[in-house]
């Protein structure tokens, strides 16, 4: 199973509009930071996308999406949601199911509601079928569970993606601000967590990187991404902080950094 990063930045993007500080003017191209989203590609051909923010287009062009079995989202959102309608081009042989928890589900039929409804000939739209995730999903060899998590007072859904053949697993939980205990028990030690982590000062519906990363450690996790990434840090202040704090902590046989748009993981096949 291969998953690539779309975007690792926050609801602005960075660079944001209208801002002069020295990350959104930073040459580095892993400062380039569009929403938050993840593709997982499953090693018998399976395609899924999770949320669909403003520059959805733009992502699935530079990853080469031309397909997809299934779209996850984590909550409603407009830096998550909003990229939906480009999801036509992907729907035109057959309807593409969209699961999120019930909220985020009744969000996208308010928003999107000419989806729904009879339109005029020659109208664009994605075929969808909206589906509110209860428990895990399987799409082929994919097993995906929805994870709850806390995104300040709101219920949003992190999710936990494994695959037959494959040791460990891949977990994604953006937005977060709290993890309830049952839903620890869903995801400890995986091999991958991509976890949101806004800036380096606290935020009250967002991890900061501290709170990220001690998470991350509390999981036990084997490989630690943070994303949802503001402009306060550049890609080299995050990865100086990560280092810090794993020489803090004495850590070793751990990776903790910034994930980056365009990054590619893998979960190896156990045989």
């Amino acid at each position: 199973m291969r998953l690539i990063i779309l975007g690792s930045g926050t609801s602005n993007g960075v660079p944001a509009i209208g801002c002069d500080c020295p990350v959104c003017r930073s040459a580095d191209p892993r400062d380039q930071r569009m929403r938050a989203s993840l593709y997982i590609m499953g090693d018998a051909g399976e395609r899924l996308v999770i949320d669909t923010g403003p520059e959805f287009r733009l992502q699935a062009l530079r990853a080469g999406i031309t397909r997809l079995d299934a779209v996850l989202l984590t909550h409603p959102h407009a830096d998550h949601l909003h990229g939906l309608d480009d999801l036509r081009s992907l729907t035109w042989e057959s309807p593409l199911p969209v699961y999120g928890n019930r909220h985020t589900i009744e969000e996208l039929k308010e928003r999107f509601s000419y989806i729904f409804r009879q339109t005029q000939p020659g109208g664009g739209k994605p075929r969808i079928l909206p589906r509110a995730a209860a428990g895990p999903l399987h799409i082929g060899r994919l097993a995906v569970t929805p994870i709850p998590v806390k995104h300040g007072i709101l219920d949003i859904l992190g999710w936990k993606i494994t695959e037959t053949g494959t040791s460990g697993a891949a977990v994604y939980l953006t937005d977060v601000s709290a993890l309830p205990s049952r839903s620890c028990t869903l995801i400890t030690r995986p091999e991958i967590l991509i976890i949101g982590a806004l800036r380096e000062y606290p935020h009250p519906t967002h991890f900061s990187f501290n709170e990220a990363l001690e998470t991350a450690l509390a999981l036990q996790a084997r490989r630690i991404y943070l994303t949802h990434l503001a402009h306060n840090n550049s890609h080299r202040a995050i990865e100086e902080y990560c280092r810090i704090f794993q020489e803090k902590w004495g850590l070793t046989g751990f990776f903790i950094g910034p994930a980056y748009d365009g990054l590619e993981l893998e979960l190896k096949p156990s045989w």
